[in-house]
């Protein structure tokens, strides 16, 4: 290309991208006929012995046929940028030796996925089967996925054991798409030798170069990013959830081998370490999304449920505290770290349940803890929460899809139950009406922010 553009050739030259030299050699002339150069004096596209001129009608022609894009790729589906900024093609064309590169982000991409959903140890994820899809098993809407892989670990090679994962259906799709890719010849998805941090690098030039630019994708942070590094992310954020350290040993394993008697049996060891590594984290997430909670309010979405009002109360209190401070001192603005500093108290009470946020403030005020009459008022029992009656639950925005989603699910399981469980069905009306009625308070919140009035009861 360079030396077309010092022969005066620009790109908008018809034979600009054209290979000239391969149609010659396919035509079987070699050597110093293949060189072609620029006529002065016509214009036309000549080379030692005038073997191009006559043909360049029929090549212009065949150029605006068929264009001079690469093959591969021309007609790709267009799909929504990760950004949300309209619909682009998944790839540009590309030339055959360019399909290994995306190959190659593609397999990357279903490795990564299926690592962070599964927690999957590299031993583990090589020795996925290329049919470790197993069928899912549950109705639509509630099916469960699952992996088949050899479990290693505490095993050894000679004795490896088949075990399945539980995983959600991104992963599944992902190893799909890696049953695809890797052939109908290949015995596994991924190859034995995978070196993660060489496919990562890669994966992190993509999407910090061009072409992730083009698809909307965030480029991957700088820092160390490995299959532990996923694992551990997926052990944090399980544990987040109610009875969450316990799933996550079950997930990743633990209860299979002997992690999980040093876990028990060692107090101040791995389970105190991984313990305080939670606590931390939980005490991050609370203070980030109770500020965000505030700025939600800020925003006119309100929360909604029986402690909605308290929490408005305390939302509007800390509005005017900051307003004070903005008359006294006009030109300092705010950070998230000084209205953090006004949230802290109710932060430290933040517990996350299934579909609603409980502050758990007063021991006394716990339905949970009146149902189950325990001794120890330490913390709620989110086994027994019932967020549409609790005076300290609220329900967000965030949290509308999941009651809506039970109360059409409710209804499906009504309809396919006959005349007589009679007293089943009436359970699932009663879970679905209650969900109708959470749904309902969402909305009104969202409708009573936007009117403009503080401190409604719900």
């Amino acid at each position: 290309m360079a030396s077309r553009t010092q022969w005066g050739w620009n790109e908008d030259h018809p034979f600009f991208h054209v290979n000239l030299q391969a149609i010659l050699r396919e035509a079987g002339i070699h050597g110093t006929a293949a060189r072609t150069v620029k006529s002065g004096a016509t214009g036309g596209i000549l080379t030692p012995g005038g073997l191009l001129e006559p043909l360049q009608p029929l090549l212009e022609e065949a150029v605006q046929a068929v264009g001079t894009a690469p093959p591969w790729g021309r007609d790709a589906p267009v799909v929504p940028r990760a950004d949300g900024g309209g619909d682009v093609p998944w790839t540009l064309p590309v030339h055959r030796l360019g399909l290994n590169s995306v190959l190659d982000r593609i397999r990357t991409a279903c490795l990564v996925v299926i690592a962070l959903v599964s927690g999957m140890r590299q031993s583990e994820l090589v020795e996925l089967p290329r049919d470790c899809r197993l069928p899912p098993q549950g109705e639509s809407g509630r099916a469960r996925y699952r992996l088949k892989s050899k479990l290693i670990k505490g095993q050894g090679y000679d004795r490896a054991v088949w075990d399945e994962w539980i995983v959600a259906k991104q992963a599944y799709d992902a190893a799909e798409v890696a049953r695809d890719i890797a052939g109908e010849d290949a015995g596994h998805l991924f190859p034995e030798g995978l070196d993660f941090d060489e496919w990562i690098k890669r994966l992190r030039r993509f999407t910090s170069g061009p072409e992730g630019a083009r698809l909307g994708l965030t480029p991957i942070p700088d820092g160390p990013l490995t299959l532990r590094i996923l694992r551990r992310t997926l052990a944090v954020e399980i544990a987040h959830r109610p009875g969450g350290l316990l799933a996550a040993k079950i997930q990743l394993k633990h209860l299979s081998v002997t992690t999980t008697e040093g876990y028990a049996n060692r107090p101040g060891g791995a389970q105190a370490k991984f313990l305080a590594e939670i606590g931390e984290e939980e005490q991050k997430r609370n203070l980030t999304l109770t500020l965000q909670a505030f700025r939600d309010y800020q925003n006119g979405k309100w929360p909604a449920g029986p402690g909605a009002r308290e929490l408005l109360t305390l939302f509007k209190s800390i509005e005017e505290e900051l307003g004070e401070l903005d008359v006294t001192a006009p030109v300092i603005r705010h950070s998230d770290q000084e209205v953090i500093n006004l949230l802290g108290h109710r932060a430290g009470a933040l517990h996350l349940g299934a579909a609603n946020c409980c502050w758990f403030l007063d021991p006394d005020k716990a339905l949970c803890l009146k149902l189950a009459k325990t001794k120890n008022r330490s913390q709620p029992l989110a086994g027994m929460c019932d967020s549409a009656r609790c005076p300290q639950a609220t329900h967000h925005p965030c949290h509308r899809p999941v009651w809506a989603s039970a109360a059409a699910n409710s209804r499906v399981f009504i309809g396919k139950i006959g005349r007589s469980q009679k007293a089943e069905k009436s359970r699932l009306t009663a879970e679905a009406e209650r969900a109708d009625q959470v749904v309902a308070g969402i909305d009104a919140a969202l409708v009573a922010a936007t009117g403009g009035a503080h401190g409604q009861d719900q």
